[in-house]
């Protein structure tokens, strides 16, 4: 069955309490009530979390995730406290940890898309539709929507496929309120997200956040915020609809997977094997590159 390969050991930290242990981030609790994230180097892909970590990656999730936090405060408060560690922590939690407000996490991933790829285009080319969104005829592998959409889905446990649902579908659970205020904010941040993307000659194809009440019952930002594992990103100059795009992300090592190189056969549930060092540093570098082009600077390994 998919999940972890190798199942880490949380680490214990006097003071604080081990919650949860996911795909890539570990999430403790402080004596006073606020949460640790804790971004790790473990990396995922088709539902498993790979034997092989990328060395700084938890550094360049944390690193863009604190940047755009910045960028996007206008529109909506998150729930960031404050990125040094606790007392105690490990030395390695530097520059990958961040304290945060609890929230009561709304059970959606609120996904915008502005480009046509992954779920999207095999729901489009079986259906015309995207999450019960119609689109236009003729679009492509890449194609730009004519506007974007907010296409939801349901958060799966590790080793599972997340489940990608209609706006009615959210609202028949949340409310249409909710459900509104949801689409509303994701499609605005996402909005912001490409406008400040493609300045930098970068296409944000598409992206998700991840929304919980705060005590006041505000809405408030949470988890990673457009980074490369929670978005696709795409450089503008290679852009051709019709095609799969390079992107800035885990997609070298996903082709690797599946090359006759790896020698795992994705349908057998065997575990996949370790990465080779040309593919961990070939990996490495799209995420580096991603950071270096939207901040102008180089991430803090």
């Amino acid at each position: 069955m998919s999940g972890f390969v190798v199942r880490p050991e949380p680490v214990r930290v006097e003071g604080l309490t081990h919650l949860h242990t996911g795909k890539v981030r570990d999430l403790y609790s402080t004596a006073d009530g606020l949460l640790v994230m804790v971004a790790s180097d473990r990396i995922s892909a088709y539902d498993w979390v790979l034997p092989t970590e990328i060395p700084g990656k938890g550094r360049i999730l944390t690193q863009l995730s604190l940047w755009w936090f910045e960028r996007l405060g206008d529109l909506v408060p998150n729930h960031v406290v404050s990125d040094v560690p606790p007392e105690g922590a490990p030395a390695d939690w530097a520059g990958r940890t961040l304290v945060c407000r609890p929230l009561e996490m709304v059970p959606v991933e609120c996904v915008a898309r502005g480009h046509l790829a992954g779920s999207g285009l095999a729901e489009y080319r079986n259906d015309g539709t995207v999450c019960g969104v119609p689109l236009p005829d003729g679009l492509t592998d890449g194609s730009l929507l004519p506007e974007p959409v907010f296409t939801p889905a349901v958060k799966a446990e590790v080793g599972e496929h997340d489940e990608n649902v209609s706006f009615d579908a959210v609202a028949s659970v949340h409310g249409t309120a909710l459900a509104s205020e949801l689409r509303d904010i994701t499609l605005r941040l996402y909005e912001r997200g490409r406008e400040i993307a493609a300045e930098r000659g970068v296409i944000l194809a598409d992206t998700k956040f991840e929304f919980g009440r705060d005590r006041d019952g505000s809405l408030v930002l949470g988890d990673e915020v457009l980074t490369p594992d929670s978005s696709r990103y795409w450089p503008a100059d290679e852009w051709v609809p019709g095609k799969p795009q390079p992107s800035f992300d885990k997609q070298v090592l996903r082709d690797w997977l599946t090359s006759d190189a790896s020698g795992w056969d994705r349908a057998s549930e065997t575990p996949p094997p370790a990465l080779p060092d040309d593919v961990v540093e070939r990996t490495l570098s799209r995420y580096t590159e991603i950071h270096r082009r939207l901040t102008g600077g180089e991430p803090s390994l």
